[in-house]
């Protein structure tokens, strides 16, 4: 949890509040029209848009709890005149949550992103293994980094997380896919997308 620093202005506080109030209508809505979609999909798409609504599922979760914390971090006090003042109220905000939305919307992303490329079987579990696990590990060892002072000490976090990053960019770029040659030609147009992406 990170100290927040003193001095936010009624209108800064404001904006943070409606654009988290925004972000869970927006995760939340999409959560229900994703999952309401899903008879109006061609079956081999049923699973990745599922995941799709899981990942805006746990994201309005999230978005919520950031939303309390942000909520319970301040005080709104209005002045004779109608301005208002925000204060800290001494709880500490957690901005941990934004993490342990990544660490489990990240891998779910990238399997979603697999999954739609209708890969043969034993390459779509293999590549979701290695992405998935990957990517977990970008994340969590970007959180150490996240909440240390020390510059150097969050250089180091940053250079750590950048290792598996790295990895899943080349993975998805360059290693792979190696698919027959008559595949390749129907990947072609998504594969240019990712990588102009």
């Amino acid at each position: 949890m990170a100290p927040l620093p003193d001095g936010f202005s009624y209108a800064e506080w404001n904006a943070t509040y409606n654009a988290l109030s925004f972000g869970i209508a927006a995760m939340g809505s999409a959560t229900i029209f994703f999952w309401l979609q899903l008879p109006n999909v061609t079956k081999n798409y049923r699973t990745a848009l599922t995941i799709t609504g899981i990942v805006t599922l746990i994201a309005t979760y999230h978005y919520i709890r950031i939303f309390n914390s942000w909520s319970e971090a301040f005080t709104v006090a209005s002045k004779d005149g109608g301005d208002y003042t925000v204060q800290l109220t001494g709880a500490p905000f957690n901005d941990g949550y934004r993490y342990v939305d990544w660490l489990l919307t990240v891998p779910l992303l990238l399997i979603e992103l697999i999954l739609v490329m209708k890969l043969p079987q034993a390459e779509t579990v293999s590549l979701s293994w290695k992405l998935g696990l990957a990517s977990a590990l970008m994340v969590a060892l970007g959180y150490p980094g996240e909440i240390q002072e020390d510059l150097a000490v969050r250089w180091f976090w940053w250079c750590l997380s950048m290792i598996p990053f790295c990895y899943v960019v080349f993975t998805l770029l360059w290693a792979w896919p190696r698919p027959q040659a008559n595949s390749r030609l129907r990947l072609q147009p998504a594969l240019h997308l990712l990588r102009d992406t």
